[in-house]
């Protein structure tokens, strides 16, 4: 069907195995992937109406958001279409600039929760400093930083997926396209793009952690130095609502890796379903995390809802 096997379209799986069960299988996909663009657009929506919340711990989170929607915005339309449609062909540009948003938004989501770390980190330090150190236009330079970072670092290997030939299975196990998986099936020396990753992943997502951790260590020896158990408590639930989004997110890209790198006798469905779960849970959560954990936000959105009522 396909003279030049280098041109033809790469495959998309669903569940390997499970393909009678994928309408069945979409509907709670739909619901999730509904929930994640619900939620995190609500809290969008909210951060931008609500003057109380033009902050800067609130203009992070409303970048966290942003990067959650793209990600679920940029996965979503194969996954449905897969599942509901059985459309697999995707092009190679396609298939490479949906790996791209994918893995850049990994690295940029890292890099705002890292700096949702120092936020809360100069609120508790050094609270008379807070507002002299977190000016508008720091927070922008700040989020920049983490958006360039993100997009910038990962292009060297998505560019070099343009250049090779694809003579091996174009069969691929997931309903969106991954780097890693991509880059097996290329007949020529991936080992620029073997390695590339590991270096970047460690002097990225793996040192974000390790310095939101150290934040966090000085974070818990300052609050333990405040006089009150009130100012205590005060200062810590400030940080639940970000401790518990870091904690998702670290632990289901661990989850992940440790599945992708030890996992080979696991079946392919569990692969899969971990890719779901690392792609869905952390953006679903997040803005529930924090709808449950901030009072600001729960004080903003009764204030919508009685101007709303009001309106009405």
């Amino acid at each position: 069907m396909w003279p030049n096997i280098s041109a033809a379209p790469f495959v998309l799986t669903g569940f390997p195995g499970l393909e009678a069960a994928h309408p069945w299988a979409s509907i709670p996909l739909l619901v999730a992937h509904s929930s994640v663009l619900l939620g995190n657009g609500s809290l969008l929506s909210l951060i931008r109406a609500e003057r109380s919340l033009h902050q800067p711990m609130y203009y992070f989170l409303a970048m966290l958001a942003g990067t959650d929607l793209t990600v679920t915005l940029a996965t979503m339309p194969t996954v449905l279409g897969v599942l509901w449609l059985n459309q697999r062909e995707i092009s190679h540009g396609a298939c490479f600039l949906q790996a791209y948003c994918i893995h850049s938004l990994s690295i940029v989501e890292s890099g705002i929760l890292l700096a949702m770390a120092c936020d809360r980190f100069i609120a508790i330090r050094h609270p008379l400093r807070y507002a002299a150190v977190l000016t508008n236009t720091h927070v922008v330079r700040v989020g920049m930083g983490a958006f360039v970072r993100g997009f910038l670092s990962i292009l060297p290997v998505i560019l070099r997926l343009f250049s090779f030939p694809y003579c091996h299975s174009h069969v691929l196990a997931h309903a969106f396209c991954l780097h890693q998986e991509v880059m097996t099936l290329a007949c020529a020396d991936t080992t620029f793009n073997r390695l590339y990753p590991v270096v970047l992943i460690s002097f990225t997502v793996f040192l974000d952690a390790l310095i939101i951790l150290f934040s966090y260590i000085l974070i818990l020896k300052a609050v333990v130095g405040l006089a009150s158990g009130e100012e205590r408590s005060k200062a810590l639930n400030t940080c639940i609502s970000h401790i518990g989004c870091v904690l998702i997110f670290y632990v289901t890209v661990i989850g992940l890796s440790f599945v992708h790198r030890f996992g080979r006798n696991v079946p392919q469905v569990v692969h899969v379903t971990m890719s779901y779960i690392y792609f869905l849970f952390p953006p679903l959560m997040n803005p529930i995390i924090y709808s449950i954990k901030t009072k600001q936000i729960q004080h903003g959105i009764l204030r919508l809802l009685s101007k709303h009522r009001l309106g009405c």
